[in-house]
This record gives structure tokens, C-alpha cells and sequence, in this order.
């Protein structure tokens, strides 16, 4: 929906709220409640971390921060301004280890690192579409810290953006295997573990091995090493290796 992605707003409005002074999101017009933006953003970030983006409503947040619905529009127009709101306070929030004097591999790892714990502590930022992000001052600190883990490694501008989207990407995806994990498992009552132990019979009648000898073969095998259909670090763990594995090939050729 629009309404959950981010970059969909008007640009001029949403750059001026992104780039605010700390302390001044109250506008110069609006309720008299001492209601600020960035209690807005605080409130709506809490609501998500709580309830994901689904249930996060302008009408859910003035009730939190005990407002009329109508008031609150004088302060973000919108879901989906809030959302870039909401992202970008995350974004600028995230540690930034230092990448001096670490080897290239340490420092990509470490912007994986970060991004996955990000993920984790704020699991709908993985349900919000960014490929219009609004440029505000967590993204672009995001962005310029990031960059540097590849500065210096022999790869061209163009392939140092590419690099970061690619790593992020994966980033992204192991994130939302962990996230639908835990999703159903709440959804359901059972763990991965438990879930196919009471669906034994069924998946034995679709894993026959006289149909589908690999897979059958392939799909015991990891479902009795991870005790469920995936594993989320072990796929972390095994992709950023492949990842750094890649772009170290690509340096080598140079």
C-alpha cells in the first residue's frame, strides 16, 4: 500500500521535517498541548515495534499520545509521512563503528552487522518499501558511514553503490526469513520444531523418495540439522560468507 511506503509524499514538506533542528518539531501554528513531531515519531516507532506496520494508524498514535486524531495532522499529514519520519529517526539512531584502520572484510561485516540488528529490534522496517528513500539526515549518515567500508578497496563509485545495495539486500532477506519465523510461530502457537513434528505424517506422503530423490534426500538433511525448514543465522552466516567471497573474486581481478 501507499500508505507503507516510504518516499511517496510531498519531497519539499517531508525534506523540512527530516532536516528539522533537534528539539523544534513543534509547528508555529497547532494545538497548545506541547505536542512536538518528534514525540509523534517516538510514539508511531514504539507502536511498530509492538504491532509492526499493519497496525500502526494516525488515529492508534493520537490515542497513545492522548490527542485528538485531527490535532495530529497539523504535526505529519500522513502514514506515510510519518513513515519517513519513523525510518530516518531509526536510521540516524544506529551505531557507526569506526572503519579506520579495519581490514575491508571486517568493515562490510560490520555494516552487515548493523543492519541486521536493526532489523531485528525494528522488524517493520523490513515491510516498508525504500526505493524512493527520502533523503534526510539518519539516511544520508547511514549511507556516507556504509560507503566507507568500501572506500579505498579498488572498486569504482557506480560499484561501491552496487556493492552496498547487493550486501544490503541480502541483509534484508535473512531478516525477513527470521521475522516470518517468529511470525508464525506466534500465529500458530508451535515452533518451527514442533510445527513439523505434528505435521510428520503429511510431509512424509510429499518428501517421497522415489518421486523426489534429492530433495527428499536434500530436505531430511537440513530439516534435521536446523529442526525446521530454515535456519535464519545459518543462512546469515553462510551468505555473508559468499557475499565477502564475491566481492573479494571482483577486487581480484583488478
Amino acid at each position: 500500500m501507499a500508505e507503507d511506503r516510504s518516499g511517496t509524499t510531498d519531497p519539499a514538506r517531508t525534506l523540512a521535517l527530516l532536516w528539522r533542528e533537534p528539539g523544534t518539531g513543534r509547528p508555529a501554528r497547532g494545538p497548545r498541548q506541547g505536542l512536538t513531531v518528534d514525540a509523534v515519531v517516538d510514539t508511531g516507532i514504539t507502536l511498530a515495534d509492538g504491532a509492526g506496520l499493519d497496525a500502526l494508524t494516525m488515529r492508534r498514535v493520537a490515542q497513545s499520545l492522548g490527542v485528538a486524531p485531527m490535532s495530529l495532522y497539523t504535526y505529519v499529514r500522513s502514514k506515510a509521512e510519518l513513515l519517513d519520519l519513523m525510518l530516518d529517526a531509526v536510521y540516524l539512531a544506529m551505531p557507526r563503528p569506526d572503519h579506520v584502520d579495519r581490514p575491508w572484510r571486517e568493515r562490510v561485516t560490520a555494516v552487515a552487522e548493523g543492519n541486521r540488528a536493526l532489523l531485528a529490534r525494528h522488524p517493520w522496517v523490513a515491510a516498508a518499501s525504500t526505493t524512493r528513500p527520502v533523503l534526510g539526515p539518519g539516511q544520508m549518515a547511514k549511507y556516507e558511514h556504509e560507503l566507507l567500508a568500501f572506500e579505498g578497496i579498488g572498486l569504482t563509485d557506480v560499484e561501491m553503490d552496487a556493492a552496498l545495495t547487493y550486501l544490503l539486500g541480502f541483509v534484508h532477506n535473512v531478516a525477513r526469513l527470521a521475522i516470518d519465523r517468529e511470525l508464525a510461530a506466534r500465529d500458530t502457537a508451535m515452533n518451527d520444531e514442533q510445527w513439523w513434528a505434528a505435521n510428520e505424517p503429511l510431509l512424509a506422503k510429499v518428501l517421497d523418495p522415489s518421486r523426489f530423490p534429492t530433495a527428499a534426500r536434500v530436505g531430511t538433511a537440513a530439516g534435521e540439522e536446523h529442526q525446521a525448514a530454515a535456519d535464519p543465522d545459518h543462512a546469515y552466516d553462510f551468505g555473508l560468507q559468499r557475499v565477502l567471497d564475491g566481492f573479494a573474486a571482483l577486487l581480484a581481478d583488478r
